[in-house]
Order: C-alpha cells, then structure tokens, then sequence
C-alpha cells in the first residue's frame, strides 16, 4: 500500500502552511509513535496520539463498521505502548483539532505491562520523580525537556553569532573556584586520595578559571558544561550537579559585561518563545500562569543599575516602615537573601536591576577591588519572581592586588598558573555565570530544580 510517512510536527506544520496542493497530495499517511490515551465507545474509537516530534497529539480514529478484527485489537492498545499505523488523512476544521488520521492498518511494535504507572489522570511532581525514566512522556515534562534543548541552542546561538569561541573546560580539577570549600573529592576506589593524579583533586565547581587564559587569546569565549557542588541543601534552587553557562570577554569592564548579560536574557526569552510557542502556552495555562507575562516584560525592559549600598539603604527603610522579612537584620557587608532580591527587584524596580559594587568580603577573590578599597567591581542580576538570576564581575588584572588576596587565602601556590596570566599579556577583562537549570526554571514557571533536571542529583537522592 503506496503511502507518505510523516511525523506529527510536518502534519502540522503543512496545516499551518495552508498548502492546499501538499494537502491534497495528502491521502494515506504512516505514523510511528506511542499512545498517550485510548478510548472507544464501541462503534468508534480514538487515539491521542505523539511521536515525539511535536508538543500536540495527534488524533487516530478507528471504527468497527469498516473493519471489527482491526477494532477489537486496537481499543485493547494501552496507553504508552509503541505503535504503527497507516491511515486516511482527513480534514477537520469543524472539530476541535484540525485534522485526523482514520485508521486503516495497525501494527503493536512495543506493548506495555499492566502496571504502567502513566495513567490518564494527574500525577504530582514528588511522584514522578521517582519514575524520571518515564516522566518525558507526560505533558509537563515533555515540554520541559524540548524547552531545556532548545534553550542550549540559543545559548550556543547567542555567542557563536557574535564571534565567541567555545571552549570545553576539565570537569577534574585541583582547584575551588570559589573557595568554598564545598566540593567532591576524586579518588579511585579504595586508594589514597593522591594515588592516581598525585595530589587531592575534586570536581569542578566552576569553569571560570579555566576559560579566563582562552579570552586572552581569542577575546571572547565561553563555556557551558556540568559543574558541581557538595552543598548539602535541601531547597528547591539547590542542586549537586547542574550545567553553568560562563563566558568571558577581553577588553571589557563592569559595563561591558551586563550589556551582555542583558542582551544574552533577552536572546534567549525570544529564542524560546518563538521555538516553543506550543510548550509556552502550556506553561502559562497549568505551571505558572504569570510566566509569559513576566518574561515579555523582562524582554521588553532596561534593565536597571543600583549600587549595593543603595539597595541596604532601601531594605533598612522598608523594615523602619513596618515591612516583614524572615531576616531582617539589615546592615551593610551582608549577603543578601532571596526574599531582599525579590524585594528589591518587585516592589521597588518592578523589573529587571543589576545590583552592583558589592563588599570585598561577600564576593570571590577573583572580583577587581573598587578604588574605595571596600567594595568590588561585581554585579547580580535581579529579576521578578525569582530574584538573582545571574552573577558577574570585572576581574582583577592587577598582579599585586591579586597575588594579595591569593596570599591571603593560602591558595597562590595551587593557583600560581591563574596568577601568571597577569604577568604575561594580561588586560581587563570581565565575565559572569548563569546557572543554566534555574534559567530554565526561569523560562518555564517550574519552582524546583529537581523537575528542570532529566536526573537530579541532590543530597540523600541518587536513585538513577
């Protein structure tokens, strides 16, 4: 039997092409795919149907008139099994879906087993992560994870086009980036810790040092790759293992690097809308029904500037009048927390800010000390809903004021390669990271980070 195999997203994309010739030419049509429900009223059934390829189902219909051996087997199809058919294509502008596919051969290429735990019905976030090998094939996470590829295409899309190079920084490191202290120890199994490379090394926590002696050579440059954390947190922004976005730039400033900051959001807010616009719309109907709003005013904001001490100033006001904050010891030279961000960002901003010139003592050793001697050249990205969603900072190009602040840390010996970049050919140069599962987590309304990773790691959970 002569027929065209195509996918749900070239269906719909020649309905929405409005090619009538390629619509007529349209007569029997072989799907390969999955079920996602079944139902039949025992004259007539129907599929909804998914290959993949597309955030909406197909419709199958099948009818026992014309054929009662072919019905009897497929309204025993249950949901989730493989399958393959060949059917009419037929039009219908009337109905809720535009068109569908009347069944004419079927062939099971994959049963399922009674206890399928998909069902028709809606099953919570806690449940389905304990299924995460089959959690892709309910709406909200289907639709998470084509969002999540495409939002690594515009991230890649953003700096390739303006030149960056991209560069695959060590996931094995002997270095803490940010001297924390919170990381994993490498080891083979049952040896000493130095037994394989020689001296104790752990899991990257950052590829900013890495990439920082690449911009010195081509300018701009960039990586994005999985980085780790032994945070013991529990919270729905934490996560052990996640992927960081870190570019770097040559030649460039504090200003210099949120101009493009700015510019990379709002790339990848339109990038996402304009390749999802399926998936978005679901996001705003059943996750977050504030997300598209907030991120079409995000991308059609300036982001705003205000200085770190400003920012205390304000907090310290809104506490003297009489607003609520879990912590509400406002004093300059702490860390702010979420709740301050978002007041900041949301009541006072009502939009995107960079909060910048932030304490030496809160920020990395890496950060370029201000001229006033207390503060440093960084700054956060502050944004509605969420609070930081991206951190910065100008680096310290000066040898002296580096190899200092190293000293005093105790780490210029294990980072004396970092420090020679100064001594040889070095200029300013500034960058910043944007942990990518909370931008995603940004992009799609989804409040934990366990549910915008495919296999979370976190503290006690490593079931897969």
């Amino acid at each position: 039997m002569d027929c065209t195999y195509l996918t749900n997203y070239e269906l719909y994309d020649i309905i929405a092409g409005g090619d009538k010739e390629e619509l007529a030419s349209l007569n029997l049509i072989e799907l390969q795919g999955w079920v996602r429900t079944n139902r039949d009223n025992g004259s007539i059934g129907f599929i909804e149907f998914n290959d993949g390829t597309y955030f909406k189902n197909l419709q199958l219909v099948y009818f026992k008139e014309n054929n009662g051996d072919l019905y009897e087997k497929i309204k025993a199809v249950r949901t989730g099994a493989a399958i393959k058919v060949i059917g009419k294509f037929v039009l219908t502008p009337e109905n809720k879906q535009p068109f569908e596919i009347q069944v004419q051969e079927y062939e099971l290429l994959g049963d399922v087993d009674e206890d399928y735990p998909l069902q028709k019905k809606r099953h919570s976030f806690e449940f389905l992560r304990e299924i995460a090998h089959l959690r892709p094939r309910t709406n909200t996470f289907y639709a998470v994870y084509r969002v999540r590829s495409v939002l690594s295409m515009a991230i890649h899309e953003f700096f390739q086009s303006r030149g960056f190079v991209y560069v695959h920084t060590p996931i094995i490191t002997g270095n803490d980036a940010e001297g924390a202290g919170q990381v994993f120890d490498v080891t083979t199994k049952g040896k000493d810790p130095n037994a394989f490379f020689g001296r104790p090394v752990n899991l990257t926590v950052s590829g900013q040092l890495h990439v920082e002696p690449f911009a010195l050579a081509f300018r701009d440059v960039y990586t994005f790759g999985p980085t780790f954390r032994a945070e013991n947190s529990n919270t729905p922004r934490h996560a052990a293992e996640f992927w960081m976005i870190e570019p770097e730039i040559a030649f460039a400033d504090l200003n210099d690097d949120m101009q493009l900051i700015e510019d990379c959001i709002k790339f990848c807010i339109d990038y996402v809308q304009t390749a999802c616009p399926e998936e978005m719309e679901f996001f705003n109907n059943f996750i977050d029904k504030d997300v598209k709003n907030r991120l079409n005013h995000v991308l059609n904001s300036e982001f705003r500037r205000m200085s770190y001490t400003e920012a205390i100033e304000i907090l310290k006001k809104a506490v003297a009048d009489g607003h609520k904050f879990d912590n509400s010891k406002i004093e300059w030279g702490m860390d702010l927390q979420s709740e301050h961000e978002r007041y900041i960002t949301e009541q006072v901003v009502n939009g995107p800010v960079f909060l910048i010139d932030y304490p030496k003592e809160i920020k990395a050793f890496y950060m370029r000390q201000n001229d006033d001697g207390k503060t440093v050249a960084a700054c956060d990205l502050l944004v509605p809903g969420v609070g930081e969603l991206v951190g910065g900072s100008q680096r310290e190009e000066r040898y002296d004021v580096l190899k200092a602040k190293m000293d005093e840390m105790g780490i210029t010996e294990s980072l004396q390669w970092y420090l020679d970049t100064r001594r040889y050919g070095g200029c300013k140069h500034a960058g910043f990271g944007i942990g990518f599962d909370r931008l995603l987590m940004y992009m799609t309304g989804v409040n934990n980070i366990r549910d915008s990773e495919p296999y979370p790691r976190t503290a006690n959970n490593i079931k897969f």
